[in-house]
């Protein structure tokens, strides 16, 4: 049997316990005695325990998220509703709300928010990929940032919705989303406005010269505006 099925079945064994008490060293425990699994070698899966499975669960989420939206008819869609689906796709891949809410006291704990700040921004990095942005200058930055930022708003807004379907969790994602063109459509008259753009050149240049070689070397060549 491969790791990765290991992993899975302890993910999927410790989240009954993650109801009662949380991502922690006891549903660890108690995942591992249920599977009747050696200690060490669960260890070896997760050394950090719980909090590897907690990290592997939202990173289940993300491949989940993927695979709906490559699966899904996109070619008419314009770009925000690209990003609205995606996004309504990652919180339809979430199966326990109760995971996702202890989750998220876990990651706001000051020695996990670190980990739990790169969860958001690869969420927000798996979107803009399965939508093929190509971007390779400070737009890359600012997508993800901004993304991250609707994404999680949304998920908090989204833990506390008890309205049917969650209709008041998709109204909330599409006034984020109107939130975000309105910038754009802001930075589109900054690009057209040639003298405030001749000011901001130096800054940006600047900024661009220091961001330039990780993202030359690390992102990959795909197009898209938002």
């Amino acid at each position: 049997m491969k790791v990765e099925q290991h992993l899975s079945e302890l993910l999927a064994a410790i989240l009954p316990h993650v109801v009662f008490d949380g991502w922690s060293q006891t549903s660890f425990d108690c995942a591992v005695a249920d599977l009747k699994m050696d200690p060490g070698f669960a260890a070896m899966l997760a050394p950090r325990g719980a909090l590897d499975l907690a990290v592997a669960y939202h990173r289940q989420g993300d491949a989940q998220m993927r695979a709906a939206y490559q699966g899904s008819s996109t070619d008419s869609l314009k770009i925000r509703e690209k990003i609205t689906l995606a996004v309504r796709l990652r919180l339809e891949a979430i199966a326990d709300k109760e995971a996702v809410r202890r989750a998220t006291s876990l990651f706001a704990l000051p020695q996990h928010a670190g980990e739990g700040a790169k969860l958001i921004w690869g969420t927000a990095d798996d979107i803009w990929d399965v939508l093929q942005d190509s971007s390779r200058d400070v737009n890359w930055y600012s997508k993800r940032a901004t993304l991250s930022a609707v994404y999680g708003a949304t998920v908090l807004f989204w833990l506390g919705d008890e309205s049917p379907g969650h209709a008041a969790t998709w109204a909330f994602l599409d006034r984020r989303i109107e939130n975000v063109m309105q910038i754009e459509l802001a930075k589109a008259k900054i690009r057209d406005n040639k003298p405030l753009s001749a000011a901001l050149a130096g800054p940006l240049w600047l900024l661009g010269k220091i961001k330039a070689p990780q993202m030359r070397d690390d992102l990959p060549g795909r197009a898209s505006k938002f």
